[in-house]
Parts: structure tokens; sequence; C-alpha cells
């Protein structure tokens, strides 16, 4: 007789567990604590199995049998509804670690060790800020090429066209590493193609006329906050390296007798050692340094903390205290500075391009020409030093 939703409700535990059946295989264990199991017998290929289809009263009798009813169709079709379960399961939790952002993490993870710092850390901006809040939590295999665009078009919305384009072409490098590892079928960034306005090149704002070069010179002379800073700034134009390898330099990397600061390769952003001849201007700038800051492991330390150096954020702030907006003059803007003004000089543009660290993309190359071109490269950078003298004396 089959069961009625009474029976099992009044069903009272005993000292052993004990089964209430209804009909097809369907039955109730009911425990000594009181606890109500649904289960289904059942035979498959001559082997007879037990499935488990939830408890009492959470599993009503009626969605009991309905559960029942789909088991015993998967049966009649020769399929083990507990295998399928599994299967199911297997397939869900493979679903989890193919999410978006666990994918994008894993990416960020394995592209770490050949990216500067200061890269990995925009990158991973980018995606916890614009494109994570959004499809983080989605299965990649299900995104769209349309959703994506209206994630990037939120950016775009803002007026961060070029940030937009970024984001597009680091989900496209995910979606690649998606593919390359059995994640998806395709780069669907590809049909984005066109999709967001054209990004104006990102340019930074430089100062490139000589008389112009003299008064910011004279004016970072005359700097009157943070000494460490002043420092700084005088030091950029005559080494012309990035923001980010001018605030973290360290006293370990200079040798005064050879006249070099050689930045390590995990410093920089082609991974590749960087060699920085000194001119006598700037040996004599490090000199009158190192009474302030020589003892501790940065020329430029924090004032918050010598562990620490100071922020790029500080430089660009020093920029504007004297008075200098972004669009006439940024930190990054001295390595354009001096670029275009060597050029002018009739330079040899292989020897400007190794001096700005732009390296060979070719990793086993790179690692051997690091000191091309140096005795040249000495001789420029001593030139240049002398040239920014000059440009500073002249006041007419």
């Amino acid at each position: 007789m089959p069961l009625s939703d009474t029976a099992i409700r009044n069903a009272k535990p005993k000292s052993k567990p004990y089964k209430l059946y209804d009909s097809g295989g369907l039955f109730v264990i009911v425990t000594p604590v009181g606890g109500k199991w649904w289960r289904l017998k059942y035979r498959i290929e001559g082997k007879e199995k037990l499935l488990s289809l939830g408890t009492y009263p959470e599993t009503s009798l009626k969605e009991a049998r309905e559960k029942r009813d789909e088991a015993r169709k998967l049966i009649a079709q020769g399929i083990d509804p507990s295998v399928q379960r599994q299967a199911k399961k297997a397939a869900a939790q493979a679903e989890e670690k193919n999410t978006f952002e666990i994918v994008a993490r894993e990416w960020v993870a394995k592209r770490r060790g050949s990216w500067s710092e200061s890269r990995g850390k925009r990158v991973l901006a980018w995606l916890e800020n614009d494109i994570f809040p959004f499809i983080r939590g989605r299965v990649m295999a299900s995104i769209t090429a349309p959703e994506l665009l209206d994630v990037l078009r939120r950016i775009e919305a803002r007026g961060a066209v070029y940030v937009a384009h970024r984001a597009k072409q680091t989900c496209g490098q995910i979606w690649r590493y998606a593919f390359a590892t059995g994640r998806v079928e395709r780069d669907i960034t590809a049909d984005l193609k066109g999709a967001l306005a054209p990004a104006k090149s990102k340019n930074f704002a430089s100062i490139t006329e000589p008389k112009a070069v003299g008064i910011l010179l004279r004016d970072m002379d005359a700097y009157g906050g943070y000494l460490i800073v002043r420092f700084a700034l005088r030091m950029a134009p005559y080494v012309f390296v990035r923001p980010g390898e001018l605030q973290q330099a360290e006293w370990t990397e200079f040798n005064f007798e050879g006249k070099e600061w050689r930045i390590p390769a995990a410093k920089m952003k082609m991974k590749q050692v960087h060699i920085v001849p000194l001119a006598r201007q700037v040996i004599s700038m490090l000199q009158e340094l190192q009474p302030y800051t020589g003892n501790g492991r940065f020329l430029f330390p924090s004032p918050r903390a010598n562990s620490a150096p100071i922020t790029k954020e500080a430089l660009l702030a020093g920029l504007r205290r004297l008075g200098y907006t972004k669009e006439q003059m940024t930190v990054h803007g001295f390595r354009s500075m001096a670029s275009t003004l060597l050029n002018e000089k009739g330079f040899n543009r292989d020897w400007i391009e190794r001096q700005l660290a732009h390296g060979d993309r070719d990793g086993v190359r790179a690692a051997y020409n690091y000191a091309e071109y140096l005795p040249e490269r000495r001789k420029m950078m001593q030139w240049w030093a002398d040239y920014l003298d000059e440009l500073r004396k002249k006041k007419e």
C-alpha cells in the first residue's frame, strides 16, 4: 500500500532503523534519532543499487515520487541514475574551475614572472575594478561576445577609452589561454574588432624645448618640499629611467668606482638587466644624497618608513607643486625629453633606444645585450649631463 504524508509524518523512531515502503522501489528509512531518509532501490545490469533522494520533510512525498519517476525513466534507457548524478557533480565542479575570475587569476599567476611588479598590479587592477564585478562567476564558455562588449562599454562610457582597449586586449589574452587549456572553443574577443571607439595613443606629457627644459631644471633645484623628492626630481632627467625604476633605486645597485647603476632584471619592464652609465654630475648628486639615506636600502625612502621607497605619486606631486600640470610634464616625460633632444642632436638611434631600455623581446638575445653600445652610451650620457647643465645656466 502506497505511503501517505500523514504516515511518514507520524512515524516514530525505534531502537533500530526501519523502512516505510511506498511503491516502485521508493521507501523511507526512519533512524533511531528521528531522521527520515528517502531511498530508491533499483536494478541495473543485474545489480541491485540504492539512490538517495533527500530527506523528509525537506523533500516531500510528492517530490520524492517525482524523483523516483525521473530515475526510473533513465533506468529504462539503460542509464544508471547514480552514475549520471556523479557525472553531473563532476561537471559542476569542473565548471567552478572554469569561471572567468578563476581562469583570469590563473593566467595572471603564470604571466607574473615575465612582468614588472607595476605591470602585474595594473593588469590585476583592471580586472578587479572593471571586469570581475560583472562576469567573475560566469563559466567562460557561456560568455558571449555581446556580453563582454557590454562590460567594456561601461569603461568606455566613463571616458576611459584607452583603458577599455587595454582591458579588451587583456581579456583576449585570457580567452586565448582558456582556449589553449581546453576551457573554451574560441577567442570571442576576435568578434569585437572595431566595436569600441578608437583609442588615442597614450603619450606622456613632456617638455622638450631647450629653453623650457632649462627653466624646469632650475625649478627643480629650487624645490622646497620633501628633501628626498627634490633629490629624485633633480636626478630624473640625467638618468631618464622609468618612474618605477627611479623610485625603487637601491644603494647596492650603484658602483661609484665603475660609474654605473646596474638595475636588476626583476625591476625592469623587459626583464633584462639595465646599465645606466653615471655622469660625474650624477655621482656628485649621489654623494650629496648619501649622508641622508646612505645607511638605508633605498636612495629615496618614504617619509613614513625607511624600509619602503618613495611612491611614484610623490614624484608626480612634486612636479605639480612646482606648477607643472599633467598636460605639461610627467615623471615619465623625462624619457621623452632625452629621446627627443638626443635624436635632434644626431646621436645614434640604437644607442638611445638601448639606453631607454627598449630592449629585445627575444629573451635569449636580450640576456646578452644589456651592455650593448656601452662605451658609446657612457660618452652620450656624459654629453647629455653637460648639455643639461648648459641649459640650466642659460636664462635668456
